[in-house]
């Protein structure tokens, strides 16, 4: 457990024991990135804000954000050896609106590296995706060339939610705001989030079911950007989540292991 008063007792329980895991490693990492938060700030300001990732989701048609992702606790070693460069670069020749970034090293084997590569290789936005406790991180994002950053709805208490959200602002990023149930996408709505996804994927049993997006959407009304994100391995799977009201796809284990990633990608855009 975290001291009393330090900002990841706004950490929610949460009935998941890999993602417990999970928190504890992003937990113990955290000093060290706190100790740097203010030349990571001067590194982010030096950059300046991000690619305009709300304008590239809601481009016409259905959008794509293809994943950059070595592995996972639910799917195991998917590609470990994969070319992050050359993965995100074959995403966005098949149109892909934004690439993301997995960066937790010790459930996901990501890393920063594999996000400063790819933000420098392509030219869509890239959504660092990870475990994101702390205003630090977040700097750090854009400082190692983030446009969007994900914040999960499950793991945070409303004030550190609004905090990082603020902070995401401040920083030049989007947010990409994750619920899982109808009581996270109500909060995800009453924080002011402009670009909410829906995990198809239980937290807890790992279990993906498209309905899951079907059955929140109506809870996030018409003044979001809304994701769908998990589960989606098909252009069939593709044109159920369009059909259902979402401006944008997260797809990751079916790009990566698709063999084709430019013609994958194509395939979801051109299903609608």
């Amino acid at each position: 457990m975290v001291a009393a008063g330090s900002r990841c007792d706004r950490v929610r329980t949460y009935d998941a024991p890999v993602l417990d895991d999970i928190l504890r490693s992003v937990r113990a990492r955290l000093d060290e990135v706190r100790d740097r938060t203010e030349s990571l700030r001067e590194e982010a300001v030096r950059r300046g804000p991000g690619l305009d990732a709300a304008a590239a989701l809601t481009a016409e048609g259905l959008s794509v954000i293809a994943e950059v992702k070595r592995r996972s606790p639910s799917a195991g070693p998917i590609d470990e050896d994969l070319d992050p460069t050359a993965l995100a670069r074959a995403y966005a020749s098949g149109g892909a609106a934004a690439i993301s970034v997995l960066t937790e090293p010790d459930h996901f084997a990501g890393s920063l590296d594999d996000l400063e590569t790819v933000a420098a290789a392509v030219e869509v936005p890239v959504l660092r995706k990870d475990f994101v406790l702390d205003p630090a991180q977040i700097w750090e994002a854009r400082a190692r060339g983030a446009d969007m950053v994900l914040l999960i709805v499950a793991i945070l208490e409303d004030d550190a939610l609004d905090e990082l959200l603020v902070t995401a602002h401040e920083s030049g990023l989007h947010a990409l705001v994750e619920a899982h149930t109808e009581d996270e996408a109500r909060r995800a709505v009453d924080v002011g989030a402009r670009i909410i996804g829906v995990n198809n994927r239980d937290l807890a049993t790992f279990d993906v079911d498209l309905a899951t997006a079907e059955r929140i959407r109506p809870v996030l009304g018409d003044d979001v950007i809304a994701v769908a994100e998990s589960g989606v391995s098909s252009p069939d799977g593709a044109r159920r989540m369009a059909e259902a009201g979402y401006d944008a796809i997260l797809v990751g284990e079916a790009a990566v292991r698709s063999g084709d990633p430019v013609g994958f990608v194509r395939s979801l855009r051109e299903a609608p």
